[in-house]
């Protein structure tokens, strides 16, 4: 019980601490610690380094909209169509707002935030309500803003979207297709897959699905994903949610040909989890035109 209380006095010390640093300071702290070295402000040039130099110097209050689960499907369906957002059940203020007896049997619930809150229900019978609750609560009170100094997030609005239930083709999970967009064209790709089984793999690909020996995060998958229905499509999708913008990463799903927008994120693991062979957080880096990033 002591060291556990210790551990929580330092986790407090460690936030109060971080409140106090300037976003610059504590960005260029957070980087040595975490890759070894000290990052160059004045001319960054992997691709890490460059989202941090994205955070302090490219702010666009649109962005905030663009991060907020609920607002940005309504923007992506004013660009690219309402047929290609999943639908939406309801939107809640709190955990305790929801009514679980008028929801389907099959759902997902998210914090409208971040990416930790949110419960899979494919099996409302099954569903451990008070878990859930508690689950999103927490999720609701997260914040990339402290962590990773993700300054969109700071004024999206706390609520929870509950959505229809999807799974593609493999009738258990919903592969994640992630486009690396710059200046409105996507140059790469991740898939995620097997999420709902423990630890996701990550496959990286060109746009010719040439697999790319990447390891950033998680291990590659053994059985490397195929080429998705309409891939062609998936990259005009991309490119049309990516218009202007220096850098984005265009999250999209694809259920047997039928494409759905997940979501739009400004900076790939907060620009804080290295590239296995090194060399692509370079490669990467250099289709991020610093020069095309203006702060408003």
């Amino acid at each position: 019980m002591q060291s556990k209380s210790v551990n929580q006095i330092r986790y407090q010390v460690s936030r109060l601490i971080a409140r106090c640093l300037p976003d610059k300071l504590y960005l260029s702290i957070k980087y040595r610690t975490r890759f070894g070295y000290w990052m160059n402000w004045n001319n960054p040039q992997t691709y890490n380094e460059k989202l941090q130099w994205l955070k302090i110097y490219d702010r666009h209050a649109e962005y905030t909209r663009m991060v907020d689960k609920v607002e940005a499907k309504k923007l992506a369906a004013s660009i690219i169509g309402e047929n290609y957002t999943i639908p939406t059940i309801a939107v809640y203020e709190s955990a305790e707002e929801i009514d679980f007896d008028r929801l389907p049997q099959q759902f997902v619930l998210k914090c409208t935030h971040d990416s930790g809150g949110i419960v899979v229900c494919r099996d409302k019978s099954k569903l451990d309500i008070a878990l859930a609750r508690q689950k999103l609560r927490k999720g609701l009170k997260q914040t990339y803003v402290l962590q990773n100094r993700e300054y969109p997030y700071a004024k999206v609005k706390r609520r929870i979207i509950a959505e229809e239930y999807m799974v593609d083709e493999s009738g258990y999970e919903l592969k994640d297709y992630k486009f690396f967009c710059f200046d409105g064209e996507p140059k790469f790709l991740f898939v995620a897959t097997d999420r709902s089984k423990g630890e996701p793999y990550f496959d990286f690909f060109d746009l010719y699905w040439n697999h790319l020996p990447i390891i950033n995060g998680h291990p590659n998958n053994p059985n490397i994903p195929r080429v998705p229905k309409n891939f062609n499509k998936m990259i005009e999708i991309a490119r049309m949610l990516s218009k202007g913008i220096p850098h984005v990463r265009v999250d999209l799903y694809n259920i047997n040909g039928d494409i759905y927008f997940g979501e739009w994120t400004f900076f790939h693991f907060s620009g804080m989890v290295p590239f296995e062979p090194r060399k692509y957080d370079y490669m990467f880096g250099e289709y991020i035109h610093l020069k095309t990033a203006k702060t408003k």
